[in-house]
């Protein structure tokens, strides 16, 4: 049985956690991280070395989305700090067509390497708004693949699994502790600093699921 995976591993705790989930399937897996001239290369630096850690391939494409859009892409606008969390509306985090782009090179990876999986830590519980880690998003994306790729047409069917999307964050918390995730590599930070900022959305859901989940000593 065909068990090559690929895994978007952007070195954050939900795509870490995925990946050693995807390992303890017995996937073989193959990371791809990206290079999109996000703020800061701290992510990419932390993803490659939780790719190493699991003994897994690791492959970077950089790519250039010169529109912008996002704060995650433009330093003159300012990333949220202190927002209330739930806080309706889509942030300015938000950069337009993320996953939509990631999943599609992840698509091309997958179909060029033989994969029959593409493993995304994509969260419809715990998030800040994004519309691309919906159910109805991958549900979606799933379809135009049945449809566009010649694995299909040949019916060899590239599956996308999101194993985390139902979970809370500190049930994410849990299995990864559960999944001897090196959770100390990871990094959730929207800044590049030497630390994490511990202000924006996704410093305060991490820290929010530690806590939840009753884990201490590693934020």
């Amino acid at each position: 049985m065909n068990k090559k995976a690929v895994i978007l591993l952007s070195g954050g705790l939900d795509s870490a956690t995925t990946l050693y989930y995807a390992i303890s399937q017995g996937h073989e897996c193959y990371c791809l991280i990206f290079d999109y001239g996000q703020r800061h290369k701290k992510e990419i630096i932390q993803a490659r070395a939780v790719a190493r850690a699991a003994g897994c391939k690791s492959f970077c494409v950089k790519i250039s989305l010169p529109w912008k859009g996002s704060a995650l892409l433009d330093k003159k606008i300012s990333v949220p700090r202190g927002r209330a969390l739930g806080t309706p509306g889509i942030p300015v985090t938000y950069v337009p067509g993320r996953n939509i782009i990631f999943l599609s090179f992840a698509a091309s990876y997958a179909e060029a390497i033989g994969a029959k999986t593409i493993f995304i830590g994509a969260n419809a519980v715990d998030y800040s708004g994004y519309p691309d880690c919906r159910p109805e998003f991958i549900r979606s994306f799933q379809a135009m693949l049945e449809r566009g790729l010649k694995a299909s047409v040949e019916g060899k069917s590239i599956k996308v699994e999101t194993p985390l999307i139902h979970l809370s964050k500190a049930q994410i918390v849990l299995l990864a502790v559960k999944l001897k995730v090196p959770l100390h590599l990871t990094w959730s930070c929207y800044n590049g600093g030497p630390k994490p900022c511990g202000v924006c959305d996704s410093c305060r859901l991490r820290a929010q699921g530690f806590a939840q989940a009753g884990i201490k000593g590693i934020k």
